[in-house]
C-alpha cells in the first residue's frame, strides 16, 4: 500500500511519461515491483498509460473519492491540508474526533467512500451508499468559548449551500438550522460536535453528508430525500465537488472569522426557506406552533407565537409546514 502511494505521488508530479527504470530507482525497488504496483493501481481504477521505451503516465484518477484526486483539485491553505480518505468507516465524525484527541491539525478532513454508522441530528442514523455520496468531516481548533461557537453550524450550512448552487446550478436552500434542501426534499445534512471546557473550545468537528449520485433510497425516506443525480439526471465528479465545498468552507470561515456576521446572516436568511413558514416545535412539555420570523446573530430561530410574543429556538426538532 505504501509503495503504491509513493508511486502515485511520483506520477502526479509530471504530465509526461516516466520510465520504469527511473521509477524503480526513485522508489528503491525493482522494475518488477514497479510493474506489480502499476497493475495494482490500475485494478483500483487509476488510468495509467504505458508506452514501450517511454514508461508510464497517469492519465486520470478513479471516480470514487480518493486523496490524490481531491488534492489535485483542492486550493486551500487550512481546510484539507491534512486529508484522510477512508475506504469504509462507521462515522467520519467519530474517526476525526479520535484524531482530534490525538492532536491532529486545525483544518483536518476525513472523508469516506462508505459510511455505515453515521450520525444525524437527534441521534438519527445517516448511512451512505458506497461510492455514491460524499460523507466527510472537518475539524477546527478556534480560540473561542463554547458560547461563541454558535455561528459555526449556520456558517457551514451557508458555505455548503452556496457551493452547491454554484457547482450544480440547482436552487438549493437551507432548512433551519442545518439541512440543505431542493424543493421539499432533503439533499444534505450537517452535524456539529464539540470538545470543550467551560470557557474554551478544544476542537469542533463538523460532519456533512451529501447525496450525490445515489438514485434510489429506502422506502421510508424516499418521499423526503433527493440527490444531485435525481435532480439533474446526470452524475457528478465527487472529488472535484468535495474540493469545491472545502474551498468555499475555508473562504466563508476566513471571511467571517467563525462568527455569524451581519453579511453572513443576511446571506443565510436569504437562502433559508424556514423564514415566513409555520413551524412547530417542543417547548417544555407542550407542542407549540408559530411563524418563523427571523434568525438571531447567534443562529437561533426567532418564532412569533400566536399571542405576538417572540420565542427563540436554538435546539431540538422543528417541523416546517410543507417540508418533510
Amino acid at each position: 500500500m505504501k509503495s503504491t502511494i509513493k508511486l502515485i505521488d511520483l506520477l502526479t508530479q509530471t504530465n509526461d511519461y516516466i520510465s520504469g527504470q527511473r521509477l524503480a530507482e526513485m522508489l528503491g525497488v525493482s522494475r518488477q515491483a514497479v510493474w506489480k504496483d502499476i497493475k495494482a493501481l490500475k485494478d483500483q481504477g487509476f488510468d495509467i498509460k504505458s508506452v514501450t521505451n517511454r514508461g508510464y503516465m497517469l492519465a486520470s484518477f478513479p471516480q470514487y473519492l480518493n486523496t490524490h484526486a481531491i488534492k489535485s483539485e483542492l486550493n486551500t491553505t487550512v481546510i484539507g491540508s491534512e486529508l484522510y480518505v477512508l475506504d469504509s468507516v462507521d462515522s467520519t465524525n467519530d474517526y476525526l474526533k479520535s484524531l482530534g484527541n490525538n492532536g491532529c491539525k486545525n483544518g483536518a478532513v476525513v472523508a469516506a467512500r462508505e459510511q455505515v454508522k453515521g450520525k444525524g441530528r437527534l441521534g438519527r442514523a445517516w448511512q451512505s451508499t458506497r461510492d455514491k455520496n460524499i460523507t466527510f468531516s472537518f475539524l477546527l481548533r478556534p480560540h473561542i468559548t463554547p458560547y461563541e461557537a454558535s455561528g459555526i453550524t449556520p456558517i457551514a450550512g451557508l458555505a455548503v449551500c452556496k457551493s452547491l448552487r454554484e457547482f450544480t446550478g440547482l436552487d438549493c436552500k437551507i432548512k433551519w438550522p442545518n439541512d440543505i434542501i431542493i424543493g421539499k426534499k432533503k439533499l444534505c445534512g450537517i452535524l456539529t460536535e464539540m470538545s470543550a471546557e467551560f470557557d474554551a473550545v478544544e476542537y469542533i468537528v463538523v460532519g456533512i453528508g451529501l447525496n450525490v449520485n445515489q438514485t434510489e433510497f429506502p422506502e421510508d425516506i424516499a418521499f423526503k430525500t433527493t440527490s444531485l443525480a435525481l435532480e439533474t439526471k446526470r452524475s457528478f465528479n465527487q472529488n472535484k465537488l468535495l474540493a469545491v465545498i472545502l474551498e468555499e468552507l475555508e473562504h466563508v470561515f476566513s471571511k467571517t472569522n467563525l462568527r455569524l456576521t451581519n453579511d453572513a446572516l443576511n446571506d443565510y436568511i436569504s437562502l433559508c426557506v424556514t423564514i415566513g413558514k409555520s413551524v412547530s416545535f417542543q417547548r417544555g412539555n407542550s407542542h407549540v406552533t408559530g411563524i418563523a420570523a427571523d434568525i438571531s446573530t447567534h443562529g437561533e430561530l426567532m418564532v412569533m407565537m400566536p399571542d405576538g410574543t417572540i420565542c427563540s429556538v436554538n435546539a431540538g426538532e422543528v417541523t416546517v409546514q410543507g417540508i418533510y
